[in-house]
């Protein structure tokens, strides 16, 4: 084991990620008149791009764009651009597309400031060119970046600080590589943590005790709470793109294992729950489940712990397939691969724990698993525009029972569904009712059991005003037709200036009377955290503090740690 700080494990990121040393330098460059596409002050002969800008463009890539265009650019989330298209639309098109962005979830690179415009269009130049393959990563990699900072049996024994850690929120603060730990009562950051790169996820362990996260660079962070001031006591790197991090919380295994999923490779690693030790990894390349084709980039998106075996549910975006990967053995390893359909990204569970649903987002539907039987129960159509729930919202509608709910990236409209095949089983799985938010652009969308209100954003809309604002729905009125939502102006109310600030993750405290809200702006931007009383929908405090650079996704450690949404 050798230690890795922070810059290293960037640098090797963007390393990795785009070749080992010399593999920029060597990407042979096509010039204009080869790809057949004329840009206004080149000339035929000229290179599409020097060395040294394919290398910017490719860490550009790897910050804002293969989450949802994929590394290898075929699409899922975001659509594809590979050069046959690209080359077709033209180097204008992708110019005004990054520029602008669109209603449908495309962010507005341009406008809102993200890029200047000498990296909008390297990157329209960019795209005309075919993408680079990065390296694999497997266990000799993996384990060399392990590290054990402090071993479990120098931990404390019992909790060292007066912290209530049910309370204590987990804030991404995406572009400095870090976390930041909030208190939910006197709304201080207790410390900030350095992570990998933009944090996409937090996840707690059964006990509470711990709390992993994972970068996009595939940096996990094991912090332990009960530290007087908490610390990471373990890190490792699972490959050079990653979204998911999950815990063992079966009875009987509660914090033994952890599992995180890689973009890229395409593949799973299970660790020890202690030490975060590489044990397993395991590749998803394969056959879609549809056309039964070869797939070279099946990304693992969403990873839930199973309330029902010692299993996680692991969602495989491109070939379409959930895996239910049983860990009680991992010696005589054990995986039932569930067609479901194509392009899964995230999802939560139902109401009761058994049902997981989660989102085919490219093919607008909601798939619907049995966790007990392991088994597929149903694939939804949405109404939508590319499904994306976050973990959803669970509720019980007026007049159809328990629903879950999810927002989408692709329009305003949000669909609420069926989950109870007992009481209401004609509505079991079936989209009950559709309403609408703000507009296209929403990540998340939230509820608590102790409220009666339904929060969706639309941080992704290139439209100021509503990308800052929150849509609020009262429960008790979707039985109505036509029930409107009340706006919130969050960006007014935090009184920022400079950028375009953009409202997202409403997530609740441990009590659920409190609604926090991230305001994203620029990196060298003011940004905040926006608190609103759930019951009176007024504001109670806006968080500031220089050290909250670019905060995104917020996870309350009681609400995560018991699949409360």
């Amino acid at each position: 084991m050798r230690a890795l700080s922070l810059k290293h494990y960037l640098t090797l990121s963007a390393a990795a990620m785009f070749g080992t040393a010399g593999f920029a330098q060597d990407a042979i460059i096509p010039t204009f008149d080869q790809i057949g596409v004329e840009v206004a002050g080149y000339e035929a002969g000229d290179p599409v791009m020097t060395q040294e800008e394919y290398a910017a463009a490719n860490q550009i890539f790897f910050e804002r764009c293969a989450g949802c265009h994929g590394v290898l650019r075929k699409g899922a989330t975001g659509k594809p651009l590979t050069v046959d298209i690209t080359r077709d639309l033209g180097f204008d098109y992708m110019h005004d597309m990054i520029t602008y962005g669109s209603p449908a979830g495309m962010p507005n690179w341009g406008t809102s400031g993200d890029l200047s415009e000498e990296q909008i269009s390297l990157m329209a130049r960019y795209l005309l060119i075919d993408p680079a393959t990065p390296p694999e990563w497997g266990m000799g990699q993996t384990r060399e970046s392990w590290e054990v900072l402090v071993a479990p049996e120098d931990r404390p024994t019992e909790k060292m600080n007066d912290i209530d850690i049910d309370n204590i929120f987990s804030v991404t603060l995406r572009d400095a590589g870090q976390v930041a730990l909030i208190d939910g009562s006197s709304y201080e950051i207790i410390t900030v943590l350095d992570t990998g790169y933009a944090v996409h996820i937090s996840r707690v362990s059964a006990s509470g005790r711990y709390l992993y996260v994972i970068g996009r660079d595939a940096v996990i962070n094991m912090i332990d709470l009960w530290m007087e001031t908490p610390a990471t006591v373990a890190t490792v790197k699972v490959g050079l793109e990653a979204r998911s991090v999950e815990t063992s919380k079966y009875e009987g295994y509660e914090d033994q294992y952890a599992i995180a999923g890689a973009y890229w490779p395409p593949q799973y690693t299970i660790m020890d729950g202690d030490t975060l030790e590489p044990l397993k990894i395991v590749s998803t390349r394969g056959m879609t489940y549809d056309d039964q084709e070869f797939h070279p980039e099946p990304r693992v998106a969403a990873i839930v712990a199973s309330h029902e075996h010692p299993e996680f549910i692991v969602n495989v975006k491109e070939t379409g397939r959930v895996l239910m990967v049983d860990y009680s053995d991992l010696e005589n390893f054990s995986v039932t691969s569930i067609a479901a359909e194509r392009f899964l990204h995230d999802g939560g569970f139902d109401s009761t724990g058994r049902y997981f649903l989660t989102a085919a987002n490219a093919r607008g539907k909601v798939v619907v698993i049995d966790t007990l039987e392991d088994e597929l129960v149903a694939v939804t159509e949405t109404g939508g525009v590319t499904p994306h729930p976050g973990r959803g919202a669970n509720f019980v509608h007026p007049v159809y029972g328990p629903v879950w709910a999810t927002s989408h990236l692709g329009d305003d409209s949000i669909a609420l569904i069926g989950t109870d095949p007992v009481d209401h089983p004609d509505q079991a799985w079936q989209v009950v009712q559709q309403i609408y938010g703000l507009g296209g652009g929403a990540l998340f969308i939230k509820t608590n059991p102790t409220s009666n209100h339904l929060y969706i954003d639309a941080a992704l809309n290139p439209d100021p005003v509503i990308s800052s604002s929150v849509a609020v729905y009262n429960i008790d009125e979707l039985g109505q037709e036509n029930p409107e939502p009340t706006m919130l102006p969050l960006g007014e109310w935090a009184g920022i200036e400079g950028g375009q600030v953009r409202a997202l993750q409403p997530e609740f405290n441990r009590d659920g009377n409190e609604v926090w809200f991230s305001m994203w702006n620029g990196k060298d931007q003011e940004s905040a955290i926006v608190v609103v009383d759930d019951r009176t929908l007024e504001l109670i405090t806006v968080i500031k503090d220089e050290r909250l650079i670019t905060p995104t996704g917020k996870f309350n450690v009681y609400n995560t740690r018991n699949d409360i949404y």
